[in-house]
């Protein structure tokens, strides 16, 4: 039988982090384009564009820990396999 509160649990937070990452990294990229453009504020730019492309790489290293259970043990406390 399917769980389909559980899957649909997974559905939606699949599809936010889906959203999450691919919206930081569009700004990222945004942000250096400006900052290549030579506008004001080049090193905020620059900077903004690096913390965007951390929030990138922190969702990915996430659903990796999530996804491993021997790092959801480690890092979180719990197990996803059943």
């Amino acid at each position: 039988m399917i769980d389909w509160t559980a899957f649909l649990i997974v559905a939606a937070i699949t599809w936010f982090s889906a959203m999450a990452i691919v919206a930081a990294y569009s700004f990222g990229v945004r942000l250096l384009a400006v900052a290549k453009d030579g506008g004001r504020n080049q090193s905020l730019s620059n900077a903004g564009a690096y913390a965007c492309f951390a929030i990138c790489g922190l969702i990915v290293l996430f659903g990796v820990v999530l996804i491993v259970p021997q790092l959801s043990e480690a890092i979180l406390g719990f197990s996803s396999s059943h």
